[in-house]
């Protein structure tokens, strides 16, 4: 998989873009575990993809419910053993 974020908020701790191979659009998110810092990345549909900046509460309030780990459903990668948290 090929992640390329197209926009960003560096206040609000997340991005949105574009997984390459399979066309799909994604917000991401930092998380860290005990031994490395990565990206989780959830499924969005195109719309809120371009939509952005205007719907930046929209996809903030979306972010927060991924942090709560209420999306889980509509990540790429399920997480393993050792999930980072926000």
């Amino acid at each position: 998989m090929k992640f390329v974020d197209s926009h960003f908020s560096r206040e609000l701790r997340f991005a949105v873009g574009q997984e390459i191979e399979s066309g799909r659009f994604y917000l991401s998110i930092p998380v860290s575990n005990r031994l490395v810092d990565y990206e989780e990345y959830y499924e969005i549909p195109k719309e809120l993809h371009d939509a952005f900046p205007t719907n930046i509460e929209a996809l903030a309030q979306f972010a927060a419910q991924c942090r709560a780990r209420q999306c889980d459903e509509l990540l790429f990668l399920k997480p393993g053993s050792d999930r980072g948290v926000p």
